[in-house]
């Protein structure tokens, strides 16, 4: 491979691993946020000793995001100097703000949640609970306006300097910032995330109780992970219906890629399960599952409507077809079998045999992967089928790499990248069995229920008094 694949891949390798930290991060910290405003409304034990759990589980994923997120910081000035002297006066902003959110919020406060709660006042723990989620989420939020800013990118001019090097200049920090795909975006992944960390948490507490080890604390956490997944999962489809609109609208070539229609036509079905088209357009979608006229009429409001295909551009232009395809439809069907498992689980739920259903039990642990594999592949769809381009329209993938750095040097260093990360993976999993093996304290022994609807909350007659100190 050249010098630009062996970029490429370095890059998609670094990012999809540092990926999975704030996925389950951002998830469990509005877990958090709400388990905590419990504790503190309410100051019942089994919310104060959930609590505690969940910043475990979170220190843990947290300190091997950074470290994680470190490497593919470095990879800006190495491996991409040209694209980081275009983009520096654009996301000089947003990245320092992300490393502020970031290093001192979440690390700060979930300190204080964690290892302060005995020394802090009540309300003071509550709203240090509330910050660590407020810390991830605009985290995320900063980090998706650089890179919204390179899908559809807005409020600058392109100015050249003493060299003759052309880069791209702010002049409007607020459209820059609330670029046409920002806040679409934002408000997808996060949801997507609060399912990751929900379904963390419920494969967590559907293992406890398969194990024997089901606790007043595993009764309560399996309900509240259900009810915000299932929220969550409905916020995802609604919010990536709404940027996929906006990738038709602002990247009509991303969006014939993701459907695989190569001719502008109208009156477009909608694929269910095909074979996507290879490069040049050839075979692939008529051999699946579709609905007729189901594309324009869900793109436009219109059965006939126009769908703008792939012939609009120079082939030299198309993104990898196959790869943008494939990963936008798994990503679809991955959500709608968490979606249904979420059905399942809340009538189980309203019946009271949850704990019962030892076949969900299983499926609840084996699915823990699931959002996590889903948002790695919206986020290769929205990476995989901005190509060829590295900044929309503005420069190309092979205009941006470092003119000084050979392949042999990108070889040794993906090398060692995926040996560290093949070191902070075990370090992640050993990590996180240790936490979980040791589980949260427990109070009251919950017997499975039997029937008859059921509130969210545990129902426990005996438990144990509350141990926070502070007042409201």
């Amino acid at each position: 491979m050249d010098v630009v694949q062996l970029d490429r891949l370095q890059f998609a390798l670094t990012i999809s691993f540092h990926f999975v930290f704030p996925a389950v991060t951002i998830g469990l910290a509005g877990l958090i946020a709400i388990v905590e405003t419990l504790r503190w409304w309410t100051r019942r034990d089994v919310y104060d000793r959930l609590s505690v759990f969940l910043a475990k589980l979170f220190a843990v994923t947290f300190v091997i995001g950074v470290v994680s997120g470190i490497v593919m910081e470095f990879q800006f000035g190495t491996n991409w100097s040209r694209f980081s002297g275009f983009v520096g006066d654009i996301f000089g902003v947003p990245l320092a703000a992300e490393g502020i959110f970031a290093f001192f919020l979440e690390s700060a406060f979930v300190g204080i949640v964690l290892f302060g709660r005995d020394r802090v006042g009540s309300t003071v723990r509550w709203i240090a609970g509330l910050l660590v989620f407020a810390g991830t989420t605009l985290s995320a939020f900063w980090i998706l306006v650089a890179n919204s800013w390179m899908q559809t990118p807005a409020g600058f001019k392109i100015v050249t300097d003493a060299n003759g090097v052309q880069k791209a200049q702010l002049v409007d920090f607020f459209q820059a910032v609330f670029n046409p795909s920002t806040l679409l975006r934002f408000f997808h992944t996060v949801t997507a995330c609060w399912v990751v960390g929900s379904f963390f948490l419920m494969g967590i507490c559907a293992w406890y109780i398969l194990r024997g080890r089901a606790s007043d604390v595993t009764s309560f956490a399996l309900r509240l992970s259900m009810v915000v997944a299932f929220l969550g999962a409905g916020g995802m489809f609604a919010t990536g219906d709404f940027q996929t609109r906006e990738v038709q609208a602002n990247q009509p070539v991303k969006f014939a890629a993701m459907e695989g229609v190569c001719t502008t036509a109208t009156g477009v079905s909608l694929d269910i399960i095909a074979v996507p088209p290879n490069q040049n357009c050839v075979g692939g979608t008529g051999l699946g599952i579709s609905i007729p006229y189901g594309l324009s009429a869900m793109s436009d409001l219109n059965p006939n409507g126009l769908i703008k295909g792939l012939d609009q551009v120079d082939p030299s232009l198309w993104p990898p077809v196959a790869a943008t395809f494939l990963g936008f439809h798994l990503m679809v069907g991955l959500g709608a079998v968490m979606m249904l498992l979420m059905l399942l689980g809340v009538f189980f739920l309203w019946r009271r045999s949850i704990e019962r259903q030892r076949w969900w039990l299983w499926l609840a642990v084996l699915a823990i992967p699931a959002p996590i594999i889903a948002t790695e592949l919206g986020w290769m769809t929205a990476e995989v089928g901005r190509q060829p381009w590295i900044v929309q329209g503005l420069m190309m993938v092979s205009a941006g790499t470092s003119p000084s750095v050979s392949a042999s040097d990108v070889s040794i260093s993906l090398v060692a990248i995926l040996l560290l990360y093949a070191l902070l993976f075990f370090l992640w999993i050993y990590g996180l069995t240790r936490e979980i093996r040791h589980g949260p304290e427990t109070g009251a022994e919950v017997a499975p229920a039997t029937s008859g609807p059921t509130p969210m909350a545990d129902s426990s007659p005996s438990e144990p008094a509350a141990r926070d100190q502070g007042g409201r």
